[in-house]
């Protein structure tokens, strides 16, 4: 997922944070309040305010605490309320001679508008699970999704089995790497 924006509900004046699958084909509205929409502005404008806010001082006290935000997770729609999770590595020197590191995952539950504030400072990934994505999602370009399942169909009418056989086995050959071995092309059946 990424941030495509932040926009105003036109009825209500709330924000709404828009974030975007990879396809671009899908967008997820999660209104949030004024603060934190401002948090995710200015996290996400390359110059920063004078002072450090909030989420600049969380990544800040992360870094100093030798913690990673690897990426954030929206896993599920409770009561009409998107649910969140940080997930941080925490990294550890055993010891100083061989630099070797002890990796441990650490996740904290978060407000999925703290948790995009933060991730966009940090640069680090969004992800939802597929099924909050259906249920939440709204179509981007519904001319485009109806041109692509158009083509899908007139390519499933157009094609027998045996063609399609055949095209997945000339990929999967495609793939294989060549052999130098004489023998290479004699299987036993």
């Amino acid at each position: 997922m990424s941030v495509a924006g932040l926009a105003l509900d036109a009825s209500t004046r709330s924000p709404i944070v828009l974030l975007r699958d990879l396809s671009g084909h899908r967008q997820i509205p999660i209104w949030i309040d004024h603060a934190q929409a401002y948090n995710i502005m200015i996290g996400a404008q390359k110059n920063h305010a004078q002072k450090p806010q909030s989420h600049d001082l969380m990544i800040s006290i992360l870094e100093a605490g030798n913690l990673l935000l690897e990426r954030i997770v929206i896993h599920s729609i409770e009561e009409n309320t998107f649910q969140a999770i940080l997930k941080l590595q925490s990294i550890k020197k055993v010891t100083s001679s061989t630099a070797k590191k002890d990796i441990k995952i650490i996740e904290i539950d978060a407000r999925p508008s703290d948790a995009i504030a933060l991730a966009v400072r940090a640069k680090c990934s969004i992800w939802m699970l597929e099924e909050v994505v259906a249920k939440a999602s709204i179509p981007v370009d519904v001319d485009a999704d109806e041109e692509e399942k158009d083509e899908f169909h007139r390519f499933i009418n157009e094609t027998s089995p045996s063609q399609l056989i055949n095209h997945l086995k000339n990929k999967n050959n495609e793939k294989e790497p060549p052999t130098n071995s004489p023998n290479s092309g004699s299987k036993d059946k």
